[in-house]
């Protein structure tokens, strides 16, 4: 049993951050107010609940975690009311609070926003509890820090306690532009790509910083953290990890939803995996899934509609997060072309070197994204490869190892199938703008003429030191991981089909 874990084998989750009461008013708009050119809103329903750090708390409840709650709570009825609110579900340790409690009313018609209302705080904590804090730290399989930018983070008792925890227990941080920087250690921070953005912008090189992948690992040495997750939307999410190159992790496909307090669903699910004794792969692989599922039906205020309906705040909302120890992957990841029209069908033209060929190929300005592989029989890991490294740029070439290479690297037996049909495979491929065949042993000389802007291989390479890095950065490029779909691999799917006939 870990630290926290109960006799019921619940992981234990302390959350730590600003909590505001969520306000929704929702009515119909059908007249012009008379003694002025603005909507009057006829009310039809009223909800309340606890939003910021209280959202994060419940998420992570329904998740099925057991869940601590530590966060200034004002006095007054806006507290008391969030404190009914969340009793039923967790504990909570609430910290002094100065002024009167946050609160973020929303005023609806039709399911449309026509304007938002805050008021109450500032909300810094005005009394911490040390020796009861440091306590319940220390019984945490996990720390969530979900700073709303009221103080807590800022707070110099409370930092000096998570500064000590990050030492010995798993903390999640995900930050905001109002609140302190992680503290030293912490195992993943999960800035969304606006706030990452923001804490590099006064970095010599900011100007360089416009790629996710890049600000992530930037992050990680500046916060001294073990990693550091760039969510990006619709995109995905990028992890700078120690010793690692960075991964992305694309997003599936979403049509319409709405994002509201997706940040809250990643990072609640993040916190969840790891104390379950998840990776941080693992974790932000089923976080990007639950992130779009959360946006697709509906975002915050979906949830709460459903909780209403359900008659209790936190309950379910999506499905609950991956439990970790399975494949990093992800479901279909949709168009790999995006929005710019139908890709380039892109060979080498006769006598065209691979210089050329790129240039061709970036006209317009498109970011050119490159991979490699033997590819001798294309599976479903092959697909996601290819489908996840066209969405870091523009045009996607495939380097593809010769017959006589495949030979070398794999043995006698292979490849099963030609160079000359896996390329005609490979270009059948919508993601895919052109197939070069290269006959050394690895893609080194390829990309010193090619020169991708990225390139992107498996996520099954891990820590392992890949040999064209250093080409591919002599010319500008970066180096991004792509997520792992086990159990798919050339060698074990013609080991089953061999055992199958034998």
């Amino acid at each position: 049993m870990s630290a926290g874990q109960g006799p019921d084998g619940r992981p234990h989750v302390v959350v730590v951050g600003d909590v505001v009461l969520d306000q929704d008013v929702d009515g119909r708009t059908e007249r012009l107010c008379p003694d002025a050119p603005v909507p009057v809103l006829d009310v039809t329903a009223r909800r309340t609940s606890p939003g910021g750090a209280g959202l994060t708390a419940l998420l992570v409840a329904a998740s099925g975690a057991r869940v601590t709650l530590v966060a200034p709570v004002a006095t007054d009825d806006g507290g008391r009311t969030i404190l009914e609110h969340l009793g039923a579900r967790m504990a909570v340790l609430p910290l002094g609070h100065a002024g009167g409690t946050r609160r973020k009313i929303r005023i609806r018609s039709a399911g449309q926003s026509l304007v938002r209302v805050d008021d109450g705080g500032p909300g810094s904590p005005t009394e911490v509890p040390v020796d009861r804090l440091r306590e319940l730290l220390a019984s945490a399989d996990v720390v969530l820090v979900s700073d709303y930018g009221a103080g807590t983070t800022r707070d110099a008792v409370v930092r000096r306690l998570l500064t000590e925890t990050a030492r010995h227990r798993p903390v999640v941080w995900d930050p905001h532009p109002k609140g302190g920087d992680p503290v030293p250690g912490v195992a993943v921070a999960t800035p969304n790509a606006a706030e990452a953005r923001g804490a590099v912008a006064d970095l010599p090189d900011a100007a360089c910083l416009a790629t996710e992948d890049v600000m992530a690992s930037r992050l990680r040495a500046r916060w001294d953290a073990a990693a550091v997750c760039v969510t990006s939307g619709s995109t995905g999410a990028f992890v700078a990890s120690s010793g690692s190159e960075p991964l992305f992790v694309p997003a599936p496909a979403v049509s319409g939803g709405d994002p509201c307090g997706a940040g809250d669903r990643f990072a609640a699910t993040v916190a969840v995996v790891l104390a379950r004794g998840g990776s941080v792969g693992e974790a932000v692989g089923a976080a990007v899934q639950d992130a779009s599922q959360w946006v697709a039906d509906g975002g915050a205020e979906g949830y709460r509609q459903r909780a209403d309906r359900a008659g209790q705040v936190g309950a379910p909302a999506g499905p609950a997060p991956a439990r970790g120890g399975g494949d990093l992957a992800t479901a279909d990841v949709g168009d790999a072309d995006g929005d710019d029209g139908p890709a380039l069908r892109a060979v080498p033209g006769e006598g065209e070197d691979l210089a050329a060929l790129a240039a061709r190929l970036r006209s317009g300005g498109r970011r050119l994204v490159a991979t490699g592989g033997c590819f001798d029989i294309v599976h479903a890991g092959h697909v996601a490869t290819l489908q996840a490294a066209r969405r870091l740029g523009d045009v996607l070439v495939v380097l593809v190892n010769s017959d006589e290479s495949v030979r070398r690297l794999k043995g006698p037996s292979r490849p099963v199938v030609t160079a000359r049909d896996r390329a005609r495979v490979l270009e059948a491929f919508d993601c895919v703008d052109a197939v070069v065949v290269f006959e050394e042993d690895d893609p080194r000389a390829a990309l010193a003429q090619l020169r991708p802007d990225v390139w992107a291989k498996g996520g099954d390479y891990g820590d392992a030191e890949l040999p064209e890095a250093t080409v591919v950065r002599q010319h500008g490029g970066r180096v991004v991981l792509l997520p792992y779909l086990g159990g798919r691999s050339t060698t074990s799917i013609l080991a089953r089909s061999a055992s199958l006939t034998a």
